[in-house]
């Protein structure tokens, strides 16, 4: 059974950083393509950066130049390092395994202006 556990989530400043991890356990981690999606109160969940096996990433407009996604295989591990955030990216961060189709439960980010 896949687990994958978010932590890193906070409350920060306008103009501040924090870093997300994902950990995951029960999956082959390196071949999986992994992302973090988000969900605001009120809004649907919406991807936010995908990062292939091979290291490909993609983003949402709304992040690009802002946020970087990144991988360790050797410690099953996603990260998603957000930089410059703005209130709009206050959202519940979740991580996701899209090859097991799994979801952690979660992390809180709360961008205060």
């Amino acid at each position: 059974q896949v687990q994958l556990v978010e932590s890193g989530g906070g409350l920060v400043q306008a103009g501040g950083s924090l870093r997300l991890s994902c950990a995951a356990s029960g999956t082959i981690f390196n071949i999986s393509a992994m992302d973090w999606c988000r969900q605001a109160p009120g809004k649907q969940r919406e991807l936010v950066a995908l990062i292939t096996s091979s290291g490909t990433t993609n983003y949402a407009d709304s992040v690009k130049g802002r946020f970087t996604i990144s991988r360790d295989n050797a410690k099953n591990t996603v990260y998603l390092q957000m930089n410059s955030l703005k209130p709009e990216d206050t959202a519940v961060y979740y991580c996701h395994d899209l090859r097991k189709n799994s979801w952690g439960q979660g992390t809180q980010v709360t961008v205060s202006s």
